[in-house]
């Protein structure tokens, strides 16, 4: 059995802080910005925007996890 299970891979690969509080800082931004300009449709892009990132956020992670394990 090898020290890389999917488990521990996954947990690796969520771990990552770079990654998550650059995700973070994105969304956050966004949404400041979506709240001082105030209008519908600057909402709507911020979600597209969060969207955007969050899609990044899980490929990245799921390169990472398969990368990482040993199945």
């Amino acid at each position: 059995m090898t020290e890389h299970t999917g488990t521990t891979a996954l947990v690796e690969a969520l771990r990552d802080r770079r990654r998550n509080g650059a995700a973070l800082l994105v969304v956050v931004g966004v949404l400041v910005g979506a709240a001082l300009v105030g209008s519908r449709e600057a909402y709507f892009t911020a979600a597209l925007v969060i969207f955007s990132v969050w899609m990044a956020w899980f490929v990245l992670a799921c390169i990472e996890w398969i990368k990482r394990a040993d199945f």
